[in-house]
């Protein structure tokens, strides 16, 4: 019935707007109360349903249309809109289907557009992929016909209006208060970290949460393909974004190209929010020049299944012999974490290793912490008996890791 209803008052609104000038926002606001409250003499609604039925309304105007209120929830996580008329949520980690549809695939059209324009971005029927981010730095990826087959798709990876912390992490279970202890010493001494995980897993919320152990006074530069990262306690950030190629094919500023003018920016420390191709060697590189204490992210389901993608990666841009691709990235990556979704929808760090070198043409890693069963107890994130090899940057700041029964 609220449906009927808005789509009916919305008509009604449309031709009052086309008769007269330019509403504000509360203008259009009383203009619908004003239509709410007529329809309401006829048509019995309790307060709740009209403070609904208004808000629908000028969401169709204003708004996101019917994802506005799947927006301010907070508990939602994950928009995932298949078509105009299909639209599941994640919240605590499960997903479901909400009755919610567009009236069209136009309107759906016409949401994404407004999503895109924000953050100047293009996307048609000859580019039909693209990424972008709400104004709360909401992730969005758009995918249009004849790409997608049902219709024009959107996913929205929502995020918390506050960051969350490491604390934040170690009170949901993510890591133990151990492992953000020798993090927070590896971040603070300029080692350089990589952090590899599924889809989904947790990547940036672990990188912006590491990225608090950052001292206040260094030069940052991050770098994304649709801004995500919220660092706050660092007042020297500059934040870049890359720039999709416009209608002509021009104007293209991929994160290859960022990373090197970065170099350029006298940063301390560069954050790549994810590596997926040739770039990742010019991010070594990076590491490899002076900018200790960078992080970055990348798709894996383990830590050595990252060290491989990594050679696939630099392989993809460059024509070099695979023993030099292991030699720059063993002397470029110091420490990697892996994070992991649970079956039961959480999500944890299961794995911290140190990155040893090269040896009979592989790179060796140090286990540090594993996921796996502790005295018999249900599994968690253990100390491994292995001490850390590479401990000059810890020595030379007086610091020390933890140590399997050490008190």
């Amino acid at each position: 019935m609220l449906e009927e209803a808005a789509k009916s008052i919305r008509g009604r609104i449309l031709s009052l707007l086309e008769e007269g000038p330019t509403r504000t926002d509360q203008e259009l606001r009383n203009l619908i109360e004003e239509e709410v409250f007529l329809f309401s003499q006829k048509n019995y609604l309790s307060a709740h349903e009209k403070w609904k039925l208004v808000e629908r309304v000028f969401h169709s105007f204003r708004g996101l249309d019917i994802l506005q209120p799947l927006l301010d929830d907070p508990i939602i996580t994950e928009i995932m809109i298949n078509s105009h008329e299909e639209i599941f949520i994640e919240q605590n980690g499960a997903v479901s289907r909400v009755e919610a549809r567009f009236d069209s695939k136009e309107k759906l059209e016409d949401v994404i557009q407004a999503v895109v324009s924000k953050v100047n971005r293009t996307v048609n029927e000859s580019s039909p992929i693209v990424d972008a981010r709400l104004s709360d730095g909401s992730r969005v990826n758009v995918v249009l016909p004849p790409v997608a087959l049902k219709g024009p798709t959107m996913t929205i990876r929502k995020f918390p209006s506050r960051p969350l912390t490491m604390e934040d992490l170690i009170g949901m279970g993510a890591i133990t208060r151990e492992a953000a202890s020798d993090l927070s010493k590896l971040v603070e001494c300029k080692y350089n970290i990589f952090i590899g995980g599924g889809t989904g897993s947790g990547k940036t919320t672990f990188l912006n949460a590491l990225a608090g152990y950052i001292p206040y006074d260094e030069r940052i530069i991050t770098i994304e393909d649709s801004a995500e990262l919220q660092i706050r306690n660092i007042p020297n950030l500059v934040g870049l974004e890359t720039r999709n190629a416009n209608t002509e094919g021009r104007g293209e500023i991929t994160i290859k190209d960022l990373i090197r003018s970065s170099l350029r920016m006298r940063p301390n420390r560069i954050l790549v929010g994810e590596v997926r191709g040739a770039e990742a060697l010019d991010m070594l590189s990076a590491m490899n020049t002076g900018h200790e204490g960078s992080i970055s992210t990348g798709h894996a389901n383990s830590s050595v299944d990252m060290l491989s993608r990594l050679e696939t990666m630099v392989l993809s841009g460059a024509e070099l012999p695979l023993q030099v691709v292991r030699k720059q990235i063993a002397s470029a990556l110091d420490i990697l974490i892996h994070l992991s979704r649970m079956r039961d929808k959480s999500r944890k760090v299961t794995e911290i290793h140190e990155v040893l070198g090269v040896e009979e043409g592989e790179i060796q890693l140090n286990p540090l912490y594993l996921y796996q069963e502790k005295d018999g107890s249900s599994p968690g994130l253990v100390r491994t008996a292995n001490r850390l090899n590479h401990s000059q940057k810890l020595d030379f700041a007086s610091l020390k890791l933890e140590e399997v029964g050490r008190e």
